[in-house]
């Protein structure tokens, strides 16, 4: 499963920014590693160099096998918790998904 991870010019996309993601993306997401080919996280401060209540936004793309793509949103007041809350609802969607095909 390949993370990659992609930062508007806002933030300051520093290397050890950069492998925290990843390493929380990778770890969150192992037990789905068998159905992923790749995740992409885009990280953006929509506020640029104001500050405002939730203007940290992370989206979660998750390129499935054989599927479509699924993406997640979710905004915070900062980038690390926009970056939880996004992972967390990608792990449920991908549960949901996963199950359903199971099912079917």
């Amino acid at each position: 499963m390949q993370v990659l991870v992609n930062s508007d010019n806002h933030i300051e996309a520093s290397l050890a920014l950069m492998t925290d993601v990843r390493s929380r993306v990778e770890h969150k997401m192992r037990r789905f590693e068998d159905h992923l080919t790749r995740i992409e996280v885009h990280l953006n401060d929509e506020n640029g160099h104001k500050h405002g209540a939730q203007d940290k936004r992370c989206q979660v793309e998750a390129r499935l096998k054989g599927r479509d793509p699924v993406s997640v949103t979710h905004n915070a007041d900062t980038l690390h918790l926009a970056i939880d809350g996004a992972v967390d609802k990608l792990s449920t969607v991908l549960e949901r998904n996963i199950s359903k095909a199971r099912i079917s």
